[in-house]
């Protein structure tokens, strides 16, 4: 099974991090391509590095599904054009957020989403009450640049752990969810520290992107996520028309 996970921001160390916590989380079969986007910001924080982190977003599932992937993973915390990507392609994707939190509520009635920007309080919250999960997750934000967890002798991961100390005594939650793909790799050692369950979402995402696959299931193309129709994109965008089969 070829599953393709795609960071869309173009920080490729970050990458790395999430390939490894996508391959430590599958089983021997399933073949991970873990690509960066050539084209957009280097760390997606809030709506406009969201905006402008979408067309290389879909260009690599694009790429990944014509080279036979049997499904794709969005390795962002805010969900980044997945609703474009799943209307754009045939193969099942998944977004880290959404399987982070639904994997979340099979594990604990309350818990808490530690993202790292202010700029991504909102959106995340946003996510999480689209997802039906307002009532059960409190949604906190470190106030730490996304980029500081490439280094970890920063302020980052001690930032970190004190948001979750906070989340235990104020929120009183039962389980933790990692609300960044850059923290993919912190999560056993955390859950083994804190002594509950901590979630991170591009794990999730790929186990829940095989069972997929295994049950022969991909998104219903009628309604939201039909085909794009056939039209002209010009400028900048004119290789993502759907008429040409093709992402350029």
């Amino acid at each position: 099974m070829h599953i393709l996970v795609v960071n869309p921001n173009t920080t490729a160390s970050m990458t790395r991090t999430i390939a490894a916590a996508a391959r430590a989380a599958t089983g021997p079969s399933t073949v991970i391509e873990a690509v960066t986007s050539a084209m957009g910001p280097a760390s997606i924080e809030g709506y406009y590095d969201e905006a402008l982190a979408v067309p290389g977003l879909l260009a690599e599932i694009a790429r990944g599904e014509r080279a036979g992937a049997a499904a794709a993973v969005i390795a962002c915390f805010d969900d980044t054009g997945l609703d474009a990507a799943r209307a754009m392609a045939a193969i099942p994707v998944i977004g880290i957020c959404e399987a982070a939190l639904s994997l979340a509520s099979f594990l604990a009635r309350r818990f808490s989403v530690v993202t790292m920007s202010e700029r991504s309080l909102v959106p995340i919250t946003e996510l999480v009450r689209r997802y039906g999960m307002e009532p059960r997750a409190r949604v906190r934000a470190l106030g730490v640049p996304v980029l500081d967890l490439e280094d970890r002798s920063s302020d980052a991961v001690a930032a970190l752990r004190g948001e979750i100390t906070r989340a235990l005594k104020e929120d009183h939650a039962e389980a933790i969810v990692l609300g960044c793909a850059g923290m993919a790799d912190l999560a056993a050692a955390l859950q083994g520290e804190f002594g509950i369950p901590v979630v991170d979402g591009v794990g999730a995402a790929v186990k829940q992107a095989e069972a997929l696959v295994t049950l022969g299931l991909s998104t219903g193309k009628r309604g939201a996520y039909a085909r794009p129709a056939p039209k002209p994109y010009t400028g900048l965008l004119a290789g993502f028309g759907i008429e040409d089969k093709a992402v350029a």
